[in-house]
């Protein structure tokens, strides 16, 4: 196993990740269906010829950009392991910052809460998994999004942690007529049309609908602004992801919306990522 991995780390510069020996790692651990522990205990072991096949075609997609993800068919979310594919957005560590606001406003009774744009279901299984009596809606306008949030928490529900989930088709509140939560989330799309990073990395290979947004990348986030007006509960909380640089136009359009308690946090780069807000009349 030690030479599969050898034989990665020797491609050529251009060839590699910024993260070559964790690629391969992981590359490894998805053809022999093993633990990390296991490669570092016995190191000697040789794979098997169709092993070393099934290694060598994912270290050829690597080598075109393809993310790790999409080549194992998994991300880790949470620590929840979650079944990811080209049509759905890859969960990024970023967004946990997301759960952890949720799990920072300390709410100590059952609500509801509702997830816009769902994809993989990251988002509201993780939560899920911290609050499992909460009643938790995902929703997502792709047909094929919505199996895969459900695949995904039906293979995590084994002790009916994730039963109180359920995932809809929704082109964000357009199926949630005379719906109302507590508590809204959202991971919008929110990346401007022309930005140079759309050419770069994993982003390349994801779909473009759950990255850009018109208007600045602010046309989803806006929407979502208003509309959740007429689903929150008396003083219900938002909880936006947005990019670096759209906090303040964020701010402002809540504030233009008559959103209360405004206040923005940083993820794990330290940059602008999440804001929280509420809207009632008291």
């Amino acid at each position: 196993m030690a030479a599969a991995v050898s034989a990665f780390l020797a491609l050529p510069e251009d060839n590699k990740s910024d993260t070559v020996k964790l690629d391969a790692e992981v590359l490894l651990l998805a053809c022999i269906d093993k633990t990390r522990t296991y490669i570092f205990t016995w190191p000697e072991k040789k794979l098997s010829q169709e092993q070393q096949k099934r290694f060598f075609e994912m270290v050829q997609r690597r080598k075109l950009g393809e993310p790790i993800a999409h080549i194992v068919g998994f991300r880790e979310f949470w620590s929840l392991p979650l079944e990811v594919n080209a049509q759905t957005l890859i969960p990024r560590p970023d967004t946990e910052t997301l759960v952890e606001q949720v799990l920072a406003l300390e709410i100590t009774n059952d609500i509801s809460l509702l997830d816009l744009g769902t994809g993989t279901g990251a988002i509201a299984l993780a939560i899920a998994s911290e609050y499992p009596n909460w009643n938790i809606t995902g929703c997502d306008r792709i047909q094929a999004a919505i199996e895969l949030a459900e695949r995904n928490r039906q293979r995590l529900n084994n002790d009916n942690q994730f039963s109180k989930v359920q995932f809809i088709k929704s082109n964000w509140f357009s199926a949630l007529k005379n719906k109302k939560y507590d508590v809204i989330v959202s991971n919008p799309p929110y990346i401007e049309p022309n930005d140079p990073h759309l050419n770069q990395g994993d982003v390349c290979f994801e779909p473009l609908s759950a990255l850009v947004a018109q208007d600045d990348g602010m046309a989803d986030l806006k929407h979502i602004i208003m509309q959740a007006r007429s689903h929150l509960n008396e003083n219900g909380v938002l909880l936006l992801e947005h990019g670096y640089n759209q906090s303040q136009q964020v701010s402002d359009f809540l504030i233009q919306m008559s959103y209360k308690g405004i206040k923005t946090f940083t993820d794990l780069s330290g940059n602008d990522r999440i804001t929280v807000s509420q809207f009632g009349t008291e």
